[in-house]
């Protein structure tokens, strides 16, 4: 009796098979991690550009009604300008010591913009909107910053 080595079956191309599909799985996580870090980046500057905006064209309005609508208009067009389209912005400003009048005498505006950006390629799971990610941003201006001085002289 004779033995034959036994054979195996034909593996060969199966290496670049497992290579392509292994590829695959770690390739196409990575993207995305990617995609939503340059997203979210996107947002966070958006939304910091937003909030000097807001805060500038507040301390730039002759009232505190004006100010409000102004700085609601200018984030949004810093938001536009970055890319960000069709997301919700809040707009909350705060003044110190004058919390009534931000435009009387020496008054610190706060502004904070609160917005986010949806995370790429992901759907809304049971009716509950897409995945997103919530960002904000805080400037302050004193009043006179911006403001132009009239002096009195000869």
């Amino acid at each position: 009796m004779t033995l034959r080595p036994r054979r195996r079956p034909d593996e060969r191309g199966s290496a670049l098979v497992e290579l392509v599909w292994l590829g695959l799985l770690l390739l196409v996580p990575m993207l995305w991690i990617v995609m939503s870090v340059f997203e979210v980046q996107r947002g966070a500057f958006g939304v910091s550009g937003a909030a000097r905006a807001a805060a500038r064209a507040y301390a730039l309005a002759p009232t505190d009604a004006e100010g409000r609508a102004r700085a609601q208009a200018a984030a949004r067009q810093a938001l536009d300008d970055q890319g960000v389209h069709g997301v919700p912005v809040d707009v909350h400003v705060r003044c110190t010591p004058y919390p009534h009048d931000c435009h009387a005498g020496t008054s610190v505006i706060t502004v904070v913009v609160s917005s986010h950006v949806d995370l790429p390629l992901l759907p809304s799971f049971f009716g509950g909107g897409a995945p997103s990610f919530a960002l904000d941003a805080t400037h302050t201006v004193p009043i006179g910053q911006f403001q132009e001085v009239h002096r009195a002289g000869p």
